[in-house]
């Protein structure tokens, strides 16, 4: 009878709406009728007989307009009420009044037929003051076409949502959130006595057992629990009728801030849990025994667990403590643990999971023991792993800057006064090897920081505008060499490909470093492939804990056909000192500094590796239209100075101001080797006082970046006011905070980097004066 009567009330409802028109016509034909036999005047008659007609056209189109409109309305419900009528959750159609046009089999079986009631009194079953509720949400339909609220009900929580269908009617649908909830559909019914309490304390719903036990309905959770805060797993006291009963606390966090407290009766007086409580309570629990074996496990517990014995030993179930899990579980025992949870890994094979556990005492027929709460602290864990790895990134970069600044002054000092000596000592000289080695490991030591200081993207760029099918064919014979003859090399380059903007010298050691770890992928030979392209994106690619933004980018690849690289290697292989290669083989830094080095020109660097397939290394550089005079940003390059100056000409003054006096002293030897006038200065304030004389005629600055008191551009930018034009020297082995971008804050100056050697600086002071 209910299916039948879902097929009857759309028809019945379209009858009644084609009803007046058929009053119309029914008018007309009495009116004709009542025409011909009671009046005798033909002609009178004819009259009567047209205006009927007219009243019968009338009549006819009235009731072809109600019919076509009532059609396509009827269309419309007929749609929807087939789209719905197998859907699991109940629905309703209604007019404007809230009739009820059409219900679903779900509404069907869960309400019953309510053909031709309101719909407020099918639900007042199910909420109190339903008839609010629904014109709250029906309001809002017509504003915005559809509204939705989630409300606490006798059963549980529900979503009641409503869509606006043509002008008058709306589709209503009730969804169940007991799924969602951590409760489940049982929330009513199960034995065990819970509540659901929002974030501020109000109690939103308490299902049968509880309101038993406490004996009313209550609004607050003070009116329950004398003993605030709830500390999940552990006992707290219940105010009952009949005095207040202690129980073990079971507190699962929900969406929204709500939560759900499930009592543990802990005693046969204090309202024991009906059997199969236990099993069924959706909060992972365990009970162990003094010595810390596990005597009882729920499902909850087991399906965190994976296969769970009992009488198994609970060092046996989780790892990861530091400490013997028996003297823990002595501790619970005798309440020293202050029930502190633990993170701890579960012993499973099959994945990794971390868990929370926390022991409560408690007390069955006397005896006494252990309940361990757990919850799913795998995503946590993972969090905090990513928080640790960023935290240990950034001290690194941290490190790399502080030890730069000081480490490339011994570097320079050392390499320095190595050339000093090499001055004065030939190739057959005995001692020339000793002094070349000592040169040789300076330059290695200062390769080294100079790669930490990539990583950290803290070293000084100096981009300038290249073409990277250039770039790339002058490295070919270089990158054949490195590879060998196992190995081929093959190039692709777009025939289009658009500039890009770089340290030209540092993104050959990204192309270096690459193609090494390629071929020591490939011990037995096979083939190196380069590819470049233009690549447009329409939209931001999230990958890899970042996000690329949409725009025009140079994709750099770099492939191999090696052995590949593990899953848990590949979220490693940018930190910087891990290798997989054997101690002497590698440093670390390679795969780390090209990271450094693509991230600071603005670029990306992703992995692509499946083991035994090989590894493809991805790179994304910002593109630029043309290149715009590729000659300009690049620095001259340094000449070198003849070991003498012409007599004849006139010795240059050089103010050097350094605050390190092994390099001040180095700094001074040489360019006086070279027949400059060479000004010492400790400090910035020394060298503004010596330059107050004005009789002091200087003709360049070359100065240190960082040095106590005023830094270098600062002084440097006092000094011009009033000699200005004078060209300047900076020289630092880590100006980030300065040099901004590879661009100096003073016009008409270069950077020198150090450690650098007796040429480089004589080179570079000849090129500025120059």
């Amino acid at each position: 009878m209910a299916q039948i009567e879902l097929t009857l009330q759309p028809m019945t409802r379209t009858m009644a709406w084609l009803a007046p028109g058929a009053i119309y016509l029914a008018f007309a034909g009495v009116l004709a009728a009542g025409i011909a036999i009671l009046v005798p005047d033909r002609v009178l008659m004819w009259a009567l007989f047209s205006a009927s007609g007219t009243l019968l056209v009338v009549a006819a189109a009235t009731w072809f307009a109600f019919a076509y409109h009532r059609t396509r309305r009827t269309r419309l419900h007929d749609l929807i009420s087939q789209f719905i009528a197998q859907d699991a959750s109940p629905s309703f159609t209604t007019d404007s009044d809230g009739e009820i046009g059409f219900q679903n089999r779900a509404a069907v079986e869960r309400f019953g037929s309510r053909g031709g009631q309101v719909l407020s009194r099918a639900l007042s079953e199910l909420f109190a003051d339903p008839a609010a509720v629904l014109r709250r949400l029906q309001l809002k339909a017509q504003a915005l076409g559809a509204a939705r609220e989630d409300l606490v009900t006798r059963r549980g929580h529900v979503r009641l949502s409503v869509h606006q269908v043509g002008a008058e009617g709306y589709l209503w649908r009730l969804e169940d959130m007991a799924e969602r909830a951590i409760g489940g559909h049982g929330a009513e019914t199960i034995s065990l006595p819970m509540l659901t309490v929002s974030e501020s304390g109000t109690i939103l719903f308490l299902n049968e057992a509880m309101r038993r036990l406490i004996g009313e309905r209550v609004r607050t959770l003070d009116r329950v629990f004398r003993d605030l805060p709830l500390r999940s797993g552990e006992m707290h006291e219940v105010a009952t009728p009949a005095g207040p009963v202690r129980a073990t606390i079971a507190q699962i966090e929900g969406p929204g801030g709500r939560s759900e407290i499930y009592l543990l009766p802990i005693s046969a007086e204090q309202a024991q849990p009906q059997v199969g409580s236990f099993e069924i309570l959706p909060i992972a629990l365990m009970k162990l025994d003094t010595q810390g074996r596990v005597a009882a496990v729920n499902r909850a517990a087991r399906g965190l667990m994976g296969k769970t014995t009992e009488g198994a030993h609970l060092s046996d179930l989780l790892e990861g403590l530091g400490r013997p899990v028996s003297d823990w579980v002595a501790d619970a025992l005798d309440g020293r643990a202050d029930r502190r949870p633990e993170v701890l890994r579960a012993r499973r094979g099959d994945k990794e999971v971390f868990l929370q556990v926390t022991l409560a005492r408690i007390f069955e027929e006397g005896r006494a023991g252990l309940l361990a709460v757990l919850s799913d602290a795998t995503q946590l864990k993972t969090l905090e792993a990513q928080f640790v790895q960023s935290q240990k990134m950034q001290a690194i970069g941290q490190l790399a800057g502080g030890v730069a600044h000081d480490f490339n002054n011994l570097l320079t000092a050392i390499a320095g006064h190595c050339d000093l000596l090499m001055l004065r000592h030939d190739k057959g000289d005995p001692d020339f090897a000793d002094l070349d080695q000592i040169s040789q490991n300076t330059n290695r030591a200062a390769s080294l920081v100079g790669q930490l200081l990539a990583f950290s993207r803290k070293q000084t760029l100096k981009p300038q505008m290249i073409d990277l099918r250039d770039t790339v064919s002058e490295m070919t014979h270089l990158l054949n060499r490195l590879v060998g003859e196992k190995v081929s090399l093959t190039l692709s380059h777009d025939p289009e490909l658009r500039p890009i903007r770089a340290d030209k010298r540092q993104l050959e050691q990204v192309l270096m470093n690459l193609v090494v770890n390629a071929r020591d992928a490939m011990p037995g030979g096979g083939e190196i492939t380069i590819t470049t392209e233009n690549l447009h994106l329409v939209q931001d690619i999230p990958r890899d804990r970042v996000t690329v933004p949409k725009g025009d980018y140079v994709a750099i690849q770099v492939s191999d056909q090696g052995t590949g690289i593990a899953p848990e290697v590949t979220r490693k292989i940018f930190e910087p000192f891990f290798t997989t290669k054997r101690t002497g083989e590698g440093t670390g830094l390679g795969l780390s500094t090209a990271y450094g080095i693509i991230k600071q020109t603005g670029g990306y660097i992703f992995c692509d590796s499946v083991v035994g397939s090989g590894t493809c290394f991805t790179i994304y550089l910002p593109a630029f239209d043309r290149v715009i005079d590729v000659d300009a940003d690049e620095p001259e390059p340094a000449r070198e100075l003849p070991v003498t100056r012409e007599a004849s000409s006139k010795p240059a003054t050089v103010l050097l101001v350094e605050d390190e006096a092994p390099v001040r002293a180095f700094a001074s030897r040489a360019l006086k080797l070279q027949g400059f006038n060479v000004l010492e200065a400790e400090n910035a304030e020394e060298a503004l006082a010596m330059l107050e004389a004005p009789d002091l005629a200087v003709d360049i600055f070359v100065t240190d970046v960082i040095m106590p008191g005023l830094d270098g551009p600062s002084w440097v930018a006092q000094a011009r006011e009033s000699r200005p034009g004078i060209k300047t020297i900076f020289m630092s082995g880590y100006a980030e905070d300065v040099f901004k971008n590879g661009d100096s804050p003073i016009d008409n100056s270069v950077f020198l980097p150090k450690p650098f050697s007796l040429s480089e600086l004589t080179a570079t002071v000849q090129n500025q004066l120059g």
